[in-house]
């Protein structure tokens, strides 16, 4: 059959039927997957169109994946962190989800806590296990969608479930009806799909989801979940790997359009953040996310990464305020006693704080020599200097413009004698062995000490 795409202005075959390959022995896809060596990253140099959707969006997992590498937040720290989960989304919920465990006590009261705000974005959704009972549970808790776990390959079919693929296919509609009869909309997460064999198994039960959601008026989304951080975003790349591939053939082999296609990421081999965005630029609406990307093992696709990388992808923030993105910070290390790495991109100490004397030169000169953007304006974080062995005069003075906030008429200048004395003093720890960047506190002590009318200026 011939049909003509409007997206494309094209006319394009659809004569792609891809029916259930039900193996009598698992496809683990060993010449990639050897277990005992670094897994492969194969090509077949077969390129798919790069087909970004009118809208993408992020949603949330923070309160589900992310509290399985975690102790559980409280009640209160999930209220707090779901409040400014709707501030950092903006009016037109660029974050449009987040879900929730549906088990305990706890989880229960803070779902109800959230929505008792009312907001419209994030949506709370649940994660239950597959039974119609959960079902039940969801929908008595006034959740209109939920993920199921629905497995997809065959280390989970063969390996896990000690299923064939007919029996998991089969298993899985069954567990899908119950949640549509219930009411509760289904968001299928097709887990561990970067190992799954696509055209025999993952698209035949994508073409039976979308069958279901055709029969019964039901929206189906798909998560497309890369457990273990295999995804590879490179053109041309082969399956399974492929997340080019596996968005385009999701919506070009199953019929998905792009608002029903989630990307879940994890960060195994360093890629959940160009993974997702990946996803985003083959036809997934959708990216889930954690914020600071914690979650099992090396964690998830961090949020605040992918606000800016909406950001850079669509030339705009649409509303969102990204100064919360150091709000959140600040609440895990102050609040929650989390360390953040301080090399962390955008919430990490020393993100934007540089440490090489020649670089703090050139910031005092033009912040823009050596900042990634208007940190201050963006983030509510001024590009900063850290105190060391490297430093020199120009760090130092850098270091009290901004920790003192000095207005501009009365800022230091590198060659001030008061500089020169804070220089010899820090120059003198490192005569002595220091091996250590000089603190913040202690060098407010220092200034203090050899320099304190300095401190005045920040007064006038």
């Amino acid at each position: 059959m011939i049909v003509f795409n409007k997206k494309t202005n094209t006319l394009e075959q659809t004569i792609y039927r891809y029916s259930l390959q039900d193996v009598p022995e698992p496809n683990l896809y060993r010449d990639i997957f050897t277990y005992g060596e670094v897994p492969k990253c194969a090509f077949n140099h077969r390129r798919v169109p790069m087909s970004p959707p009118d809208e993408i969006w992020i949603t949330d997992t923070t309160f589900r994946d992310g509290q399985q590498s975690r102790a559980p937040y409280t009640v209160e720290q999930i209220v707090r962190l779901y409040d400014l989960l709707h501030k950092l989304g903006g009016p037109k919920g660029i974050i449009r989800q987040c879900e929730f465990f549906l088990y305990s006590e706890r989880d229960k009261q803070a779902l109800y806590k959230c929505m008792e705000r009312g907001y419209k974005y994030p949506e709370v959704t649940g994660w239950i296990r597959a039974t119609r009972k959960d079902f039940e549970l969801a929908k008595q808790m006034g959740l209109k969608e939920s993920g199921i776990l629905v497995s997809c390959s065959d280390y989970h079919i063969f390996k896990k479930l000690k299923m064939t693929r007919k029996q998991a296919l089969d298993h899985y509609l069954g567990i899908i009806k119950s949640a549509i009869e219930v009411g509760i909309r289904p968001r299928c997460h097709f887990e561990d799909i970067t190992r799954a064999d696509f055209y025999g198994f993952v698209v035949p039960f994508a073409l039976e989801l979308r069958k279901l959601s055709e029969e019964s008026g039901v929206p189906i989304k798909i998560r497309a979940c890369d457990t273990l951080g295999l995804g590879v975003p490179y053109p041309g790349v082969a399956l399974p790997r492929s997340v080019p591939g596996i968005i385009y053939g999701l919506r070009h082999y199953a019929g998905f359009p792009s608002e029903l296609i989630e990307w879940h990421g994890h960060n195994d081999f360093y890629k959940a953040v160009v993974n997702s965005a990946t996803a985003w630029l083959y036809g997934a609406s959708s990216v889930n996310c954690s914020l600071l990307g914690i979650g099992e093992r090396t964690g998830n696709t961090p949020l605040e990464a992918m606000i800016i990388e909406y950001a850079q992808l669509r030339g705009t923030t649409d509303g969102m305020d990204t100064t919360v993105i150091t709000e959140i910070a600040e609440y895990y290390e102050k609040e929650l006693g989390y360390q953040i790495p301080p090399m962390t991109p955008f919430v990490g100490e020393y993100f934007n704080v540089t440490q090489a004397g020649i670089h703090a030169d050139g910031l005092m000169k033009d912040e823009e020599i050596y900042n990634i953007f208007d940190t201050k304006k963006l983030l509510n974080r001024p590009a900063g200097v850290a105190i060391n062995q490297s430093s020199g005069l120009a760090g130092i003075a850098h270091w009290i413009n901004t920790h003192l906030d000095l207005p501009e008429d009365k800022k230091i200048d590198k060659r001030d004698p008061r500089v020169a004395n804070i220089k010899a003093w820090v120059d003198q720890q490192y005569e002595e062995g220091r091996v250590t960047a000089i603190s913040d506190s202690e060098m407010f002590s220092v200034v203090k000490q050899l320099a304190p009318d300095i401190f005045d200026l920040a007064q006038k």
